[in-house]
């Protein structure tokens, strides 16, 4: 079984979004930039007023790979698979798994799956308008 990693308490908006199949992101409310792993800070203008929000998980990938080696035993059985970065509508990036094909380019929206009792982010194409 795989052990659940730790998190930090700085980090745990965005763990128990994944857990309730959302996407948490934080904002600055001063100067109104999204960034993704938790900061007590915001990166860009070094205030400490941020606060959470639900991102829609729309987002159109940037970059994409497949993985034929696992990082961890749990992992093992999903080997080959592929992870793409996405730039979220929002106006972060983060790295989640997708199925193979998508590339960079794609618009796609975010799912999640389970995988040895653990919610994660999987990326899918998003339905074309019509």
């Amino acid at each position: 079984m795989f052990e659940k990693p730790s998190s930090s308490p700085l980090a745990q908006p965005f763990v128990d979004g994944l857990s309730k199949r959302q996407l948490m992101f934080q904002r600055c409310e001063v100067c109104a930039k999204a960034q993704t792993l938790a900061r007590y800070a915001c990166q860009f203008c070094g205030t400490e007023t941020l606060r959470w929000y639900e991102s829609k998980g729309n987002g159109k990938v940037y970059s994409v790979t497949q993985v034929g080696r696992a990082p961890s035993e749990s992992f093992k059985a999903l080997v080959p698979y592929a992870l793409a970065i996405v730039s979220l509508d929002e106006g972060f990036k983060l790295m989640g798994h997708t199925r193979n094909g998508v590339v960079i380019g794609d618009r796609v929206v975010a799912h999640y799956f389970e995988h040895d009792g653990q919610v994660l982010l999987r990326f899918e194409i998003a339905s074309k308008p019509e």
